[in-house]
């Protein structure tokens, strides 16, 4: 067993086209797995996860840029916030960091990230694994298969928080604690898992200089791939994971992917939300260290 704690993988940075990028790494053998954070999160929602897949593999936890503690520059002046400039970065690091290909992890919008680099380099990716996949709801193709009034409200949003006097005030209104509480309550079904130090994970990076311009840029970004774009196109296998209490990406949507050939499994995680890597762990990190010995033929 490993000695490796949470506390004792401390984080490392990676400059990637003159900003600073946060990872984390541990193991020193095996295949190579690399860990892809969702909106608003980190590698340390990672934690409960890095030490355990380290025993078997060389596991690195990546922070995209404009989350987490990577840089966040100008949105459209210094880099666009988009899957494409993500999978970039992702390739870039499995080439520079990683040494070769990887089994790429993600969850949320991090599934549709390791998705277009799988896609886009499909010399680095060895496999995919999804859990609880963004299906881009507000996607402009899904939106216009919305109500009128739902299709109305989310644009007006999105115009609305391109003034930067309301974005601000808007930001600063969820990013407290007693409000991301709220929210991580609604994402998460076991409630023992929103502790205060997942809370401080989610706000530390939200007081960074260029985090309202990111958080802007992305709830407005509602074009780019779909995982229906994907998923058809990708090189390798993929194995999906979904908690089936997830009020975001309702299970019933993500068991329509099993249909593409590429999907190898689909697995439900009974009684778990949006984020089963952190809220459930122990039935995680089991299925993806059997899925990638079996996949390296070890």
């Amino acid at each position: 067993m490993t000695s490796l704690t949470s506390a004792s993988i401390k984080p490392l940075t990676w400059m990637w086209r003159g900003f600073p990028i946060r990872y984390q790494a541990a193991g020193e053998t095996g295949p190579a797995v690399v860990l892809i954070h969702g909106f608003g999160a980190s590698c340390g929602h990672w934690r409960k996860n890095i030490a355990v897949l380290a025993e078997t593999c060389r596991v690195f936890a990546l922070d995209l840029i404009g989350f987490g503690g990577s840089a966040k520059p100008a949105p459209n002046v210094e880099i666009s916030y988009t899957f494409e400039t993500w999978a970039q970065q992702i390739a870039d690091f499995c080439r520079e960091v990683v040494g070769g290909s990887a089994f790429l992890v993600g969850n949320s919008i991090g599934c549709v990230a390791v998705m277009q680099a799988a896609v886009d380099f499909p010399d680095l990716a060895r496999g995919v694994a999804l859990l609880n996949c963004s299906l881009r709801l507000l996607h402009e193709r899904k939106r216009a298969t919305l109500p009128w009034y739902r299709r109305f409200g989310a644009g007006v949003a999105q115009k609305m928080l391109a003034f930067k006097p309301v974005s601000q005030v808007f930001f600063n209104s969820i990013a407290k604690p007693a409000t991301v509480r709220k929210i991580l309550l609604k994402a998460y079904r076991r409630a023992d898992a929103v502790t205060d130090e997942l809370i401080e994970l989610i706000l530390e990076p939200a007081r960074d200089q260029g985090a309202v311009e990111v958080f802007v840029a992305f709830t407005a970004y509602s074009q780019g791939p779909l995982p229906e774009d994907l998923l058809p196109i990708l090189p390798c296998g993929a194995i999906i994971l979904w908690g089936t209490d997830d009020p975001w990406e309702p299970i019933s949507l993500g068991k329509e992917f099993v249909k593409y050939p590429q999907v190898e499994k689909f697995i439900p995680l009974e009684g778990v939300g949006h984020c089963p890597q952190d809220e459930a762990p122990e039935l995680v990190n089991p299925i993806l260290q059997q899925w990638i010995l079996e996949k390296s033929g070890v």
